[in-house]
């Protein structure tokens, strides 16, 4: 539900096997919802930060480098937020 979310893709959240299933029976019938689905996923990808891997692996070695500094400088460790 998680990436779903981060995608902007909530209508594919369900909570049930028998939600799950339904959905599914739903997409691989109804091609209309099929390809609105595919086409908002197609456009989210290009504007959600999900699919973002060169932000995402620039603020990852932020990360690293700031914590590589704590232990350089003998300090305790902290939570590092990216």
């Amino acid at each position: 539900a998680s990436l779903l979310t981060a995608i902007d893709l909530p209508e594919l959240i369900v909570k049930t096997e028998d939600d799950y299933e339904a959905l599914a029976l739903e997409l691989a019938t109804n091609k209309p919802l099929l390809t609105s689905i595919t086409e908002k996923l197609a456009k989210n990808k290009m504007t959600t930060p999900l699919f973002d891997t060169e932000t995402y692996t620039q603020n990852l070695e932020k990360a690293f480098e700031k914590a590589y500094a704590h232990y350089y400088r003998d300090m305790s460790p902290e939570d590092i937020l990216f």
